[in-house]
C-alpha cells in the first residue's frame, strides 16, 4: 500500500455495512485506502501514520440520516427545549425557567408529548399560569400541533368561533371553547406572527445541530424541508453560509419544499429553486411533498374512516391525486426526485399512484421515496419494489408508547394496527429501505432507532418510554434483522440520494466517514449496550466521547 496511510483504525469489528472478517481500516487523503486484518493494515503504516484503537468496538459506515430537520432541531435546542422531560411538572419547570431567563417578546419552544397531559392534550390554562405576560407558542414533538396561551390566541385573533382552516383544526372542549391546541395548518394562524430568528441565530442552530448529530455518529444527513415551513425560515441561506466558510463539516443534501397550495402549473418555478440551490453549492436532490398529516390528529389520509370520531372523517389529501400525478411526472421528467410525506394508507397509495403515472409517461425515471409509512395497505406493499420507490423509515416510532396506545391505535382500529409501520413486510417484498429520525420529532440517535427497528420495543434509556408496553414487542412480525437495519441507516440512505459511490460503505475509494462504537455488535440487544466513541468525516476525527 503506497503511499503510506494518514490514519489507521485498528482493533475493531468492521461492518461494510454487513459484518466482515476485517478488524482495521486505513485512510489516506480522506478516503478508505484499505480494509483488512490489523497486521496487514499496520504493516503498511509509516512512523508518522496516526493510529486510533477501536478497542474492540464496531467500526461502521458513518450513519446517514435520511430525514431530518437540522436547523429546526437546532433552534429547539437553543429555545425552550422540552425534549428532556415527559411529564407536566417537568414541562412546567422548563417553561417557567426559560421564560424567567429571557426578555423575548414571544416564548417559543418545542418537544411536548400529548400523553403527558390528562386527557391526552395540554390546555392553555397551564400555559397562562406559566407565561401570563407574553404570547407563548410550543410546538409538539411531532411538529403537527402547537400549544399556545391566551395571549397568543388574542394576537392571532382566534376565538371560539374561528373556523377550522383547510387541513387544520382548532381543538375545542366539550362546550366549544378553544383549548389552546392547534393542529397542522391551524397552527400557522399563530406561528406566522412569531418574529423570525435572525441569521446569526439560524447559524448557531445549525452548528448546535451538527454537534449533536456528530456525537451520534451521523456523518451525512438529508434535510427533508428546505424552504419556509411553520415557524422555521428557509434554512438554505444558513446552509450556504456554513458551506462557504467551512463550518459545515457533515455532508448534507436536501429536498426543496413544495408548498401545499402550489400545483403542477407551478412546477417551473419550484424546480428553478432546486437548480438555483445547486448552482449556489447546496446539493438539492429534488422536492419535498407533504401529502397528509398524522393519524393522532385525524389528518392522515386513510382509505377507511377513523373510528370513534365525530364528524366521521378519513383525513385530508393535501394535494388532489390527479394534480399530484402531474407534479410527480414533471419532477421526474426533470431528472429530480420526490421525497413524499405519506403517513396514512390512502396517502401512501396516492404517492405510489403518482409515481406509477410518472413511470408510464417517462419510463424508468428517478428513485423516489415515501417517508413515515405509519400505515400501508397490504395491497400496496409489493408496489414499492415494482415501482422502485424507497421506503424511508423512522424506526424509533415503531413501538407501543402510551401516546400510540391511547391516541393512535383506537383511531385506526385493530385491523389496521396490524400494518402499523410494516418494516418486515416491506423488507420481505424486497422494498428498498432507508432510515432517518425526523429529528426534532424524535431523538436522532441511530443506535436507538436501530434497536427499535430490530426489537419493536423502546431503548432502555429512552425517557419518553414511560409505560410498560413500550418495553413489549409491538408487531413482532415486522422486526428487521440487525444487518438489514444497519444497511438502511447507512448504504440505503446513501442510495436514495444517489451517493452510494462515495458514502455508506467502508470500502476502498469511498470517503472515510466512519462511526466507531464503544463495543462490538452481535445482535439487536447489543445496540442498547454501546454508544458512539468516535466520529470521522473524511478521515478527520470530529467527535470523541
Amino acid at each position: 500500500m503506497t503511499p503510506f496511510p494518514d490514519l489507521v483504525v485498528t482493533g475493531g469489528q468492521v461492518w461494510d455495512p454487513e459484518r466482515t472478517d476485517a478488524t482495521a481500516v486505513a485512510i489516506r487523503d480522506g478516503r478508505i485506502a484499505a480494509v483488512g486484518p490489523d497486521a496487514e493494515i499496520l504493516a503498511a503504516a509509516s512512523p508518522s501514520t496516526r493510529r486510533l484503537d477501536a478497542e474492540g468496538g464496531a467500526i461502521v459506515p458513518g450513519f446517514h440520516d435520511a430525514h431530518v430537520h437540522a436547523v429546526a432541531a437546532g433552534l429547539a435546542l437553543l429555545g425552550c427545549d422540552l425534549s428532556d422531560a415527559h411529564d407536566v411538572d417537568g414541562y412546567a419547570h422548563i417553561i417557567r425557567r426559560f421564560a424567567a431567563g429571557t426578555d423575548d417578546e414571544w416564548i417559543v419552544g418545542a418537544g411536548w408529548f400529548g400523553d403527558a397531559f390528562p386527557g391526552g392534550l395540554p390546555h392553555r390554562r397551564l400555559l397562562d399560569e406559566l407565561v401570563p405576560d407574553r404570547p407563548a407558542v410550543l410546538t409538539s414533538h411531532d411538529a403537527h400541533g402547537v400549544w399556545v396561551n391566551s395571549r397568543a390566541l388574542e394576537r392571532a385573533r382566534i376565538t371560539d368561533d374561528t373556523a377550522d382552516p383547510p387541513a387544520g383544526r382548532v381543538v375545542r372542549d366539550a362546550s366549544g371553547r378553544a383549548t389552546g391546541v392547534l393542529f397542522d395548518a391551524a397552527g400557522e394562524l399563530v406561528t406566522r406572527l412569531i418574529p423570525r430568528p435572525d441569521a446569526q441565530r439560524h447559524r448557531d442552530a445549525l452548528l448546535a445541530a451538527q454537534e449533536r448529530l456528530l456525537s451520534f455518529g451521523i456523518t451525512s444527513w438529508h434535510d427533508a424541508i428546505v424552504g419556509e415551513y411553520l415557524t422555521i425560515a428557509d434554512p438554505l441561506p444558513t446552509y450556504l453560509e456554513a458551506l462557504a466558510d467551512g463550518s459545515l463539516r457533515a455532508r448534507v443534501t436536501g429536498s426543496i419544499w413544495w408548498p401545499a397550495d402550489r400545483g403542477a402549473a407551478d412546477a417551473p418555478e419550484i424546480l428553478e429553486r432546486v437548480h438555483s440551490a445547486r448552482a449556489a453549492g447546496f446539493e438539492a436532490t429534488g422536492v419535498k411533498i407533504m401529502q397528509d398529516g398524522i393519524c393522532e390528529n385525524c389528518t392522515a389520509a386513510l382509505l377507511e374512516p377513523y373510528r370513534d370520531v365525530h364528524p366521521l372523517t378519513s383525513g385530508d389529501s393535501v394535494i388532489a391525486p390527479g394534480e399530484l400525478a402531474e407534479i410527480v411526472t414533471a419532477v421526474d421528467n426533470a431528472g429530480l426526485r420526490v421525497h413524499f410525506h405519506g403517513v396514512g394508507d390512502r396517502a401512501v397509495r396516492e404517492c405510489l399512484d403518482a409515481v406509477e403515472t410518472a413511470r408510464q409517461r417517462n419510463g424508468q425515471g428517478q428513485r423516489h421515496q415515501i417517508a413515515h409509512l405509519d400505515l400501508v395497505s397490504p395491497e400496496d406493499i409489493p408496489r414499492f419494489a415494482e415501482l422502485g420507490v424507497t421506503a424511508n423509515l423512522q424506526p424509533l416510532w415503531a413501538r407501543a408508547d402510551q401516546e400510540i396506545l391511547e391516541r393512535k391505535l383506537p383511531l385506526i382500529g385493530e385491523d389496521r394496527a396490524r400494518w402499523h409501520f410494516p418494516f418486515g413486510s416491506l423488507r420481505a417484498a424486497r422494498a428498498h429501505l432507508a432510515m432517518g429520525s425526523d429529528w426534532p420529532v424524535t431523538s436522532p440517535d441511530p443506535l436507538w432507532g436501530l434497536y427499535t427497528a430490530c426489537t419493536r420495543t423502546a431503548p432502555p434509556d429512552d425517557v419518553h418510554a414511560l409505560n410498560t408496553e413500550s418495553r413489549e414487542t409491538m408487531n413482532v412480525a415486522e422486526r428487521l434483522d440487525l444487518a438489514t437495519a444497519l444497511r438502511a441507516y447507512t448504504q440505503g440512505s446513501a442510495e436514495v440520494i444517489g451517493a452510494q459511490d462515495s458514502v455508506g460503505r467502508l470500502t476502498p475509494g469511498h470517503l472515510a466517514d466512519i462511526a466507531i462504537l464503544t463495543g462490538p455488535l452481535s445482535d439487536a440487544g447489543s445496540l442498547a449496550e454501546v454508544r458512539v466513541a468516535h466520529t470521522l468525516v473524511g478521515g478527520d476525527v470530529l467527535y470523541s466521547r
